[in-house]
Order: C-alpha cells, then sequence, then structure tokens
C-alpha cells in the first residue's frame, strides 16, 4: 500500500502530517521548509541560505527513500516574494538537473514567515 518515510537527517514534522510517504513507485514528500534538522531552528535569512537548506532538508528525505534529486518528476515551489524567483532559480538549478515539470508560485505567508518552501514528486520504480 504505502510507506511512511522519515529521517532524522531533515526537521521533523511540525503538524500531523509525514516527511514523505512512498505509495507503489511514487514518493510524495511534504512541503520542506529552511529549519534545521537538528535544532528545529530556522537557517539563513536570504532566499539562497533557506533553498539551499530546504534542498539539503530533501535530499535527506530523498535518500532515506533510495531515491535522489534525479528521481525528481514534479515539484511544487512556493516563494513568499516572486523578486526572489531568479535568485531561487540559481540555486534549484544546482540540484534538479534533470529539469523536472515545476509550478512555482508566490503566495502570501509561509509557516514559521520563511521566504521558501518545497514540495516533490519522485519516481521510485527500477
Amino acid at each position: 500500500m504505502f510507506q511512511k518515510i522519515s529521517t532524522k537527517k531533515a526537521p521533523a514534522a511540525i503538524g500531523p502530517y509525514s516527511q514523505a510517504i512512498a505509495a507503489g513507485d511514487y514518493l510524495f514528500t511534504s512541503g520542506q521548509i529552511p529549519l534545521d534538522p537538528q535544532s528545529g531552528e530556522l537557517s539563513g535569512s536570504t532566499i539562497t541560505e533557506q533553498t539551499e537548506r530546504v534542498m539539503q532538508n530533501l535530499a535527506a528525505v530523498l535518500e532515506e527513500a533510495g531515491a535522489s534529486f534525479d528521481s525528481v518528476i514534479k515539484t511544487t515551489c512556493f516563494l513568499s516574494d516572486m523578486a526572489d524567483f531568479a535568485a531561487f532559480n540559481e540555486i534549484y538549478a544546482k540540484y534538479f538537473t534533470q529539469n523536472p515539470a515545476r509550478s512555482c508560485v508566490a503566495v502570501k505567508t509561509l509557516p514559521k514567515n520563511v521566504l521558501v518552501e518545497v514540495e516533490l514528486v519522485a519516481y521510485l520504480g527500477k
């Protein structure tokens, strides 16, 4: 059926949800925000710093599921300010070299007033 994915290398869920769920050949992550997995505190103050932390958190969840950024087929990206789009893309492009499908939107507010949140879907099939 499905399996909950959890790792201490990414921040613990701050609500009633899982870091990720593997269902069949697919992995669905919850949105990752720039929290340090050890302290649970916000990591970074700029879009660049926060995006790096988000990608590190996603990498940890992917690894725990036996996947990588190359397995990702779709991302959904949330920015608190579309003026950060270019700086966000610079960091994003370092991790997603396969250019998965993507949606990127600006939202009014993100949890803990962070600048960025990213969720993804990865293919786990062989």
